[in-house]
């Protein structure tokens, strides 16, 4: 599954715009990457396409556009990638880092799991469908970071962080991901089921 070396530039994806963020930090000694967090986000909930995520990715957020907004004042957040409806891939922190999408969270047996994992951000709503070229996107995007990290699971941010969150929710569709070869020998969460 090797690729070609310039996919990648360190830990940035070359096909993603890139948009660094200043919410990272570094990784633990010895963090094995091997969890992929997949999660929705759309600012305000159910409008796509604002760019508003960007913003809040890159402490931006104009919080007084918008009644929905004025709880994220201050909040500094991240993730390594946002999936936009169209499939556009932005890229907020480098692979090689510590992103901050997970918050308090286990999985696998281990706690805190920003340390070893790479958050993808798909824009949605928590239980709605999403689109086809997402979904594409996703799968090139996980061939690619298996390329280069040794991925072994797969999770929802419901899954990780359940008692807090429930996205992306029952819309998103995870038998796209189970039958494509991008997933082969991942684990996913004991919740989802092979049709």
């Amino acid at each position: 599954m090797s690729q070609p070396a310039e996919v990648w530039d360190g830990g940035w994806y070359a096909a993603a715009r890139r948009e660094p963020s200043p919410n990272f930090g570094t990784r633990p000694p010895g963090a094995a990457v091997d969890l992929l967090v997949l999660h929705s986000i759309s600012l305000p909930p159910g409008v796509f396409g604002t760019g508003r995520v960007r913003d809040l990715f890159l402490n931006q957020l104009d919080t007084a556009a918008h009644p929905y907004f004025a709880q994220l004042q201050g909040v500094q957040v991240s993730a390594h990638f946002f999936i936009e409806r169209s499939g556009c891939l932005l890229q907020f922190v480098d692979c090689d880092c510590r992103a901050w999408h997970a918050g308090v969270s286990a999985y696998r047996g281990r706690d805190n799991c920003n340390d070893d994992s790479i958050g993808v951000e798909l824009e949605g709503l928590e239980g709605g469908h999403f689109e086809a070229a997402q979904y594409q996107c996703l799968l090139s995007l996980t061939q690619a970071i298996r390329a280069r990290y040794a991925l072994r699971y797969v999770a929802g941010h419901e899954h990780i962080a359940p008692a807090r969150k429930a996205d992306p929710g029952p819309g998103f569709d995870w038998f796209v991901l189970q039958k494509s070869s991008a997933f082969d020998g991942m684990q996913f969460p004991h919740q989802t089921i092979l049709r």
